[in-house]
């Protein structure tokens, strides 16, 4: 009863985004969305699954059913802890993890995700400042995350903050790269899809060097 409790109502076919199941499947790493046979593998080897209001399983199972906000808007997706155990485990080879990552950066670019929920919000913070100066600032992202997340815990850790600040772990100053230029057209282009792995690159991922 209890797992039923989490669907507040029922959806119909006009309610439900039919294209979004293809939509992950076209994402390098959610090739076999459509492969999962909904064993609950996943669910059973997930060391945080107790902690998620949909558990791995579901997820797959509402991607599949078009449910796309219900999915994004989840903390499922968020408390991920990248081990990689249901990917290994899975007998039908999905790279479940890879998913989760899909639908992190899906849920960053349609702002659906949690509100005040502090791991988007510190991801979202932390590319902006690498975008912009090529380098982050512990100061001015923690205070951005905790304006943004909690206030009242920036006035418990200012203490804190000051300590490092006298004994020189925390700067600041924002320090900058020179080309930028080039760091923001790598960026777009791994964003836009057109990157081109090197023959470098290709080659330290075939050696598992990376």
């Amino acid at each position: 009863m209890k797992e039923w409790r989490l669907w507040k109502r029922v959806k119909y076919e006009s309610e439900v985004d039919l294209g979004f199941a293809s939509e992950i499947a076209s994402i390098p790493g959610g090739e076999k969305i459509f492969s999962c046979i909904q064993c609950g593998t996943c669910s059973g080897t997930c060391p945080v699954s107790q902690y998620m209001d949909y558990t791995p399983r579901r997820i797959v199972a509402m991607i599949r059913a078009g449910f796309k906000q219900e999915v994004l808007s989840s903390f499922t997706n968020w408390l991920c802890a990248s081990c990689y155990s249901c990917s290994v485990e899975c007998p039908r080879g999905v790279k479940i993890t890879d998913v989760m990552y899909t639908l992190k950066r899906m849920a960053i670019q349609e702002r659906v995700y949690p509100l005040r929920f502090p791991i988007p919000v510190l991801a979202r913070e932390f590319y902006n400042s690498v975008m912009k100066c090529g380098r982050n600032n512990e100061i001015r992202l923690t205070l951005k995350l905790f304006l943004k997340t909690s206030p009242l815990q920036l006035l418990k850790q200012t203490f804190l903050g000051l300590r490092l600040l006298r004994q020189g772990r925390l700067k600041l100053k924002t320090e900058s790269i020179e080309n930028k230029k080039e760091l923001h057209s790598l960026l777009q282009a791994q964003e836009s899809g057109t990157y081109k792995v090197s023959k470098y690159e290709e080659h330290a991922v075939v050696g598992g060097t990376s």
